[in-house]
């Protein structure tokens, strides 16, 4: 059967766990290595992965580029807007045609119904790069972070602050999985998904929401916040003025634990939802977070390959 990764609990937590695992021990293994050199074994060897792009990007369009490039194998990267998706051709027939020609597909898109109807008519494995509803890949380098600086999932506290996005959904629904506690700093008008949580809670996670910044953050393991006005939506004046009191600054990171970290997916609209004091600040770990892009999707490929 394909594996598709197009939400993480199309994994599971133990397979979550298998790919950070795989992850940390690939990455220590390739110290001192150039970018661009494969890893020593190689195992996407021969294999390409078709990158389409309906929203534009940096961390996922490199990161999936090196990441096959260091398992061995290529990727072609196609924007919606110089294919025939552009001209009206239909995501099923794309699938089918990208299917014929490589042997995973990455869709970085709007609606999620889109991913959706990609992997129903792909005959080979399909990853969800971001879409509307969730970002899973994201969050499999946010949680390989978190454990590289010491940090157990199982009864982690998590504080989201800001727009209830599909950044958030995903976090959420790692909680469920690995069984860790998020407590979400969101103004009223923009919460997240309520299935998410309603998942989450079920499957024994502690979520929290709260109109209460300080609330959210307190005592917390790691603070986590987005863009308030993501790709595509209006730089509305109003949602601005709704999202202030989340702004992660330095006042607000105090309440988090003294060895709490910082976490933002890129980019950052600083002065906005966070300061550079807070972002370029001791705490701060999104430098390492990028990076991790490359290392935990080498890991989701392997896991999509059937590799692990």
């Amino acid at each position: 059967m394909t594996r598709h990764f197009l939400n993480l609990g199309d994994a599971g937590g133990d397979a979550i766990a298998a790919m950070i695992g795989d992850a940390i021990d690939r990455k220590a293994a390739r110290a001192g290595y150039a970018k661009g050199r494969a890893d020593d074994d190689a195992p996407l060897a021969g294999h390409v992965l078709a990158m389409v792009f309906e929203k534009s990007s940096t961390r996922t369009r490199v990161s999936f580029d090196v990441a096959m490039r260091q398992l061995g194998g290529s990727a072609v990267i196609l924007d919606a807007g110089t294919t025939q998706l552009g001209r009206g051709e239909s995501i099923a027939d794309t699938a089918r045609v990208l299917s014929r020609m490589a042997d995973a597909i990455m869709l970085r898109t709007d609606d999620h119904a889109k991913v959706e109807e990609l992997a129903a008519h792909a005959t080979v494995p399909v990853i969800n790069g971001l879409t509307d509803l969730s970002h899973p890949c994201q969050i499999m380098a946010d949680l390989l972070t978190v454990i590289e600086h010491g940090k157990a999932l199982p009864g982690l506290e998590v504080a989201w602050l800001g727009d209830g996005n599909n950044v958030l959904n995903s976090i959420v629904e790692a909680a469920g999985l690995m069984k860790f506690n998020v407590r979400i700093g969101v103004p009223a008008g923009y919460d997240s998904d309520p299935a998410f949580i309603a998942a989450a809670m079920a499957a024994g996670a502690g979520i929290t929401v709260t109109r209460d910044a300080a609330e959210a953050v307190r005592g917390a393991d790691v603070v986590v916040t987005d863009t308030w006005i993501s790709m595509g939506q209006d730089h509305a004046e109003a949602k601005l003025a709704a999202m202030a009191p989340y702004r992660v600054d330095p006042a607000l990171m105090a309440q988090a634990r003294p060895d709490a970290l910082f976490l933002h997916c890129l980019p950052a609209h600083r002065g906005e939802e966070v300061t550079d004091a807070v972002i370029d600040g001791a705490q701060s770990v999104v430098w390492d977070e990028a990076e991790n892009r490359i290392h935990a999707q080498k890991s989701v490929l392997r896991w999509a390959f059937g590799q692990l």
